[in-house]
């Protein structure tokens, strides 16, 4: 062998090897965060026209305090939504995962639809039947419900 040679060899000898590279994070997936608030503008929309059909078509609520023509349903579901939706978001701003904000936006706008309809009916008298009528609104999903009770 030469000189050149073995300098040449006792020089990668003494070269430090590159340093390890650790590799990415990985994503965990149990920690995965989501929200469900603010609800989507298509969510909301979904809400309004559910709403604009419940106000404006026969159903329980209706029977007992009418219909809206299709106009002012949607005047009156816009209006519903809107003041839920101001509502609820400034209910409570510490819910990590919006869980408790969308529980209260429900709650609101079932509420506001009782109160709105409530306003609007005649007295449960004149409906004819004599107030037998047991409509409430649900807390878990916004949806009215209601029994028509024959005693």
């Amino acid at each position: 062998m030469s000189d050149t040679e073995i300098s040449t060899v006792s020089d990668h000898d003494t070269t430090p090897p590159p340093p390890m590279q650790e590799p990415p994070p990985q994503p965990n997936p149990t920690a995965a965060s989501f929200t469900i608030w603010p609800p989507s503008q298509r969510t909301r929309d979904a809400v309004i026209n559910r709403l604009i059909a419940t106000l404006s078509t026969p159903s329980v609520l209706s029977k007992r305090y009418g219909t809206l023509s299709s106009d002012e349903a949607a005047d009156v579901a816009r209006q519903i939504e809107d003041e839920a939706f101001v509502a609820a978001a400034a209910a409570d701003e510490k819910d990590q995962d919006g869980v408790e904000i969308l529980h209260a936006y429900s709650k609101e706008i079932s509420k506001r639809m009782l109160d709105t309809v409530k306003t609007r009916a005649q007295p449960a008298s004149a409906t004819g039947d004599g107030g037998a009528s047991d409509v409430t609104a649900t807390a878990d999903d916004g949806v009215v419900a209601g029994a028509v009770s024959d005693s």
